[in-house]
């Protein structure tokens, strides 16, 4: 079995890379092309069975490009995307650009090549804040940022070609994905970065909204159990999700009175969403994938929460310069 993984140098991707790797599957790794020749997160990893691991570069926006990577393929997992909600703000269209018509190449490739199973990886940001909790699948699909309508087209896009021409899609739905090799845009390596840089006053923006934070190895063991399901998960939309809720002001007390920091928070104007795009609640429902997948997180609950930011602040301790760098805008 090949596997192609779209957006293998991000966060989410190269772990998965990584993963797929142990267990002794071929992958091959498509990067997003950039003058300096990076490889973006997957530099950070020494890869077992290295002989099965082919990485490409290139862009999933040129269509004959991405006709020729999905040849020979047997499993695709497209995780290659924009995902800074902030800069959707301000250049909305090279999201529509990336994710939605990125997301119609790799579609139409796979279906004139017959590949034989595609997961489209979408974001719990689709569903806008929290109308029901815990969020299931059918929750209304609200977008409150341009990154969550491409994401949702994108999303649409891709059960319209499994409902037209019978295209073997399922749908992964990751909410808050975080650990080690994450982007200092999200919330918990922006944390991070600021206290183990000793900076006494941190800058954030709105503490109040809660996120279903799910560490990174837990959501690549849901993309390899979605793998091993097969068919039967066809056309099917998989929330991927610790169903554990926390605010940002209880991280950062946690980070207080568990693990002995000291700081004090400001509060950026530029760190702040406009007041209508917040998404204010996200709190997953899992049950859908610890039953078709046969699926649950190795970090539950609190205490999980708490195992795996422990591990993520001593990555990043381990690791000081990759504060310092912003890996790639091709991770979800």
């Amino acid at each position: 079995m090949k596997i192609l993984i779209t957006g293998a140098c991000g966060f989410i991707g190269s772990n998965l890379v990584n993963d797929l790797l142990n267990k002794n599957y071929k992958v091959k790794a498509l990067t997003f092309y950039n003058s300096n020749n990076s490889i973006g997160c997957l530099s950070y990893f020494d890869f077992k069975n290295k002989n099965n691991l082919e990485i490409i570069s290139g862009d999933i926006k040129d269509n004959h490009f991405v006709d020729k990577i999905t040849k020979n393929v047997d499993v695709i997992f497209h995780l290659a995307a924009l995902i800074s909600i902030p800069y959707s703000y301000v250049a909305p269209k090279s999201y529509l650009d990336t994710n939605v018509y990125g997301t119609y190449n790799l579609l139409n490739s796979a279906m004139n090549n017959k590949v034989k199973k595609i997961f489209i990886t979408s974001t719990s940001e689709v569903y806008g804040t929290a109308q029901s909790v815990p969020i299931k699948e059918n929750h209304q699909l609200n977008a409150q940022s341009p990154y969550a309508a491409s994401k949702i087209a994108a999303d649409q896009l891709s059960m319209s070609f499994f409902k037209s021409f019978n295209l073997p899609v399922t749908i992964l739905r990751p909410f808050n994905t975080f650990g080690p090799l994450q982007s200092s845009r999200a919330i918990i390596p922006t944390i991070i970065n600021q206290i183990i840089d000793d900076k006494k006053i941190i800058k954030l923006g709105n503490l109040k909204p809660t996120r279903d934070l799910t560490f990174v190895k837990d959501t690549t063991a849901a993309f390899i159990c979605a793998l091993k399901a097969g068919k039967k998960i066809d056309g099917e939309i998989i929330n991927i999700g610790s169903s554990f809720e926390i605010s940002i002001k209880e991280i950062l007390n946690i980070l207080k009175k568990d693990f002995g920091y000291k700081f004090k928070v400001v509060q950026d104007k530029k760190r702040i969403r406009p007041k209508k795009s917040e998404v204010y609640r996200l709190f997953a429902s899992n049950a859908k994938a610890k039953k078709m997948l046969n699926w649950k997180p190795n970090f539950p609950g609190i205490n999980g929460f708490k195992k795996a930011l422990k591990l993520t602040i001593n990555f990043y301790k381990e690791n000081q310069k990759i504060s310092k760098e912003d890996s790639s805008n091709y991770n979800i």
